[in-house]
């Protein structure tokens, strides 16, 4: 962190992190350094006491609605036993679609925000991770040939640019019902699939299995490449 700040003085600092990052000694340093953060922690009593007033009015909400999604936020100063001081912790209380028992997330935080905007910080944690799952899965992100490491860097740079390549496929090319899905399914469903090139004197054609299950996606997805427009520079 010290070499980051050093090459990178201006660039602000952010950490999220789950219940397993909920150490004093982190926040200290992470404060020392100016880096915001949003970490979660392990719902106890003391927490459920200190969001008895959120608790409440979720209560009163769905007193006549024990069906409906709701959730209330809220915030307060807490203390643990093990910090030196008194610090923001920001609460989400939810009661799932259909059930009676509340879900309770409690971040504790040095974000200037509004509670649910802290809570959305904290939850995209959630998306990176996908990410690195897809890089992981998709793209092999984690292959070792070598015991270089310059050898392993070079080719992990290679893995990243096939994924750069690939999202910027899904968000301009790809048919728009596939554009969530990952590079496994989209591997499946549109490259690892029989197909036919038929030549004539002016165009090429690509005859597909009259039963191919995604024959709309694959070509809406063909359509959408015919009609890029690349801006060479």
């Amino acid at each position: 962190m010290d070499e980051f700040v050093e090459d990178f003085p201006n660039t602000p600092l952010f950490l999220r992190g789950d219940s397993g990052f909920a150490s004093p000694d982190l926040y200290e340093v992470l404060e020392d350094k100016n880096c915001k953060y949003a970490i979660r922690l392990k719902e106890n009593v003391k927490l459920r006491e200190s969001a008895e007033d959120e608790d409440q009015a979720l209560y009163r909400a769905t007193k006549f609605n024990q069906v409906d999604y709701a959730v209330e936020y809220g915030e307060f100063l807490y203390q643990a036993g093990s910090w030196s001081h008194l610090r923001r912790v920001v609460v989400k209380i939810e009661k799932p679609y259909g059930q009676m028992l509340y879900l309770y997330t409690f971040i504790v935080t040095t974000l200037e925000m509004e509670p649910y905007q802290v809570i959305q910080f904290y939850c995209g944690r959630g998306k990176m991770e996908n990410f690195i799952k897809e890089g992981k899965s998709g793209f092999d992100f984690a292959a070792v040939s070598s015991s270089s490491k310059l050898v392993k860097a070079n080719r992990l740079l290679i893995h990243v640019l096939a994924s750069d390549l690939f999202n910027w496929f899904r968000r301009l090319a790809l048919a728009a019902s596939m554009r969530k899905q990952r590079i496994d399914t989209i591997r499946l469903k549109q490259l690892k699939i029989a197909a036919r090139v038929v030549k004539s004197a002016r165009y090429k054609y690509f005859k597909l299995c009259s039963s191919c299950p995604c024959k709309k996606e694959f070509y809406e997805t063909l359509e959408n490449s015919r009609n890029l427009q690349p801006q060479l520079e």
